[in-house]
């Protein structure tokens, strides 16, 4: 699960993590009331939604040459800022370029900037450990940085049983040429951040960029926080900050209905169940020249009715032109597949080819009620059968 940069500031603040003062606001009007009780003489105007490289996004009907992240020097300004974002789209790099509409924004006080670097903190899965990535080069794309110059990117695992220690947070201060007091700071803001990872069960915590200010603070200015959706039982408090109008309303409804869903570019859907065969379900259709339209796994205890809002789900996304079904039965029965299959299509009134292969449990059962139900179902022997003719249907059909 995401939050906003603003509520993860809020969170930071509470484990000692230093972030300049500011405040939400829906209204121009807000803005400017904001930036009042801020005091001061610059503020920085922020647009929040669930996506990077917001300053260097562009708004659908605005000033090209202004993006998501301003600067303002008056309380005009900041009303100005507040009145060209909210309620228009913004497109950036991870947003495609449907974008995402502005509902609220973030106005912050001005920081006197010094240096700009990077930190963050991610599980690692191939140690097993949380992992401290560092760099001096913030406010870029991490990615950008990774492939252009690696070397400047500092790795450092943290054992969970020792958790952070001493000799870890003085490597990063070293590592980003902190020196002085700044290397306390650095201390300080590294456990901070790693007690916040911990406790609330984050999956990812990234600052970027990460300043030293004019007088040596060591500050975030900017704050990303992710978080384990498994673990978001354990606390409500997070979960409260979900802003649903930043997802994508398939992938919620299909989790109302336990669904592991997640929608892609492509054109062929699928609907499999497991992780893992789902995954070699996309890549096949990869191989014979097709695009998957999603990532869906109804799991193993599928009822028929979850597999049958399942069907509904890829169905409603327009740019669908195919179904491809793939059901390894184990404790899956091929049968109640079969049955949501048929309800679905039946409700929706199928228009585009559906092939499905079936395997394991009730398979003959699961076949028949396929081939009983009159729609226009193409079966198939194997996974790589079945790709090669979803995707050879979806090209005769276009």
């Amino acid at each position: 699960m995401n939050i906003h940069e603003y509520q993860a500031k809020q969170l930071m603040a509470k484990f000692g993590i230093a972030v300049p003062r500011g405040g939400v606001a829906y209204t121009a009007d807000e803005a400017v009331k904001v930036a009042e009780e801020l005091g001061g003489s610059i503020w920085v105007v922020k647009s929040q939604i669930h996506a990077g490289g917001r300053g260097a996004g562009r708004f659908k009907d605005g000033d090209p040459d202004q993006g998501g992240v301003r600067l303002a020097k008056s309380y005009a300004d900041v009303k100005a800022a507040a009145e060209a974002m909210l309620g228009q789209v913004l497109v950036t790099k991870q947003t495609g370029d449907d974008g995402k509409e502005v509902k609220r924004i973030y106005i912050e006080e001005g920081c006197d900037i010094a240096r700009e670097l990077y930190l963050s903190l991610l599980v690692d899965r191939a140690s097993s450990h949380i992992t401290i990535m560092a760099s001096t080069e913030g406010g870029m794309d991490i990615e950008d940085v990774a492939h252009n110059t690696p070397e400047k990117i500092l790795l450092i695992d943290i054992d969970p049983a020792t958790g952070i220690m001493p000799f870890h947070t003085r490597k990063i201060a070293f590592g980003l040429g902190l020196e002085g007091s700044q290397i306390k700071s650095c201390a300080k803001f590294l456990n901070g951040m790693y007690k916040a990872f911990v406790d609330l069960d984050a999956s990812m915590v990234e600052i970027n960029p990460l300043v030293v200010t004019g007088a040596g603070d060591v500050i975030a200015l900017d704050a990303k926080m992710n978080f384990d959706s498994n673990a978001l039982y354990r606390h409500p408090e997070i979960e409260e900050l979900r802003d649903e109008d930043e997802e994508d309303p398939a992938e919620l409804e299909a989790a109302k209905h336990e669904l592991n869903y997640i929608k892609l570019d492509g054109k062929i859907g699928c609907m499999v169940n497991g992780a893992g065969l789902a995954m070699s379900t996309m890549d096949i259709i990869q191989l014979y020249g097709g695009s998957p339209a999603n990532f869906l796994d109804v799991g193993g205890g599928a009822t028929k009715e979850r597999v049958t809002e399942a069907f509904k789900i890829i169905l409603r996304d327009p740019n669908v032109e195919g179904v491809l079904v793939n059901i390894f039965g184990g404790i899956m029965r091929c049968d109640v597949i079969a049955e949501g299959v048929v309800a679905a299509a039946r409700e929706l009134s199928l228009n585009v080819p559906l092939v499905v292969r079936l395997e394991g449990t009730n398979v003959d059962l699961g076949k028949k009620i396929l081939n009983d139900s009159g729609l226009a179902i193409e079966s198939a022997d194997n996974l790589a059968d079945a790709a090669e003719k979803v995707v050879k249907a979806v090209k005769e059909a276009a």
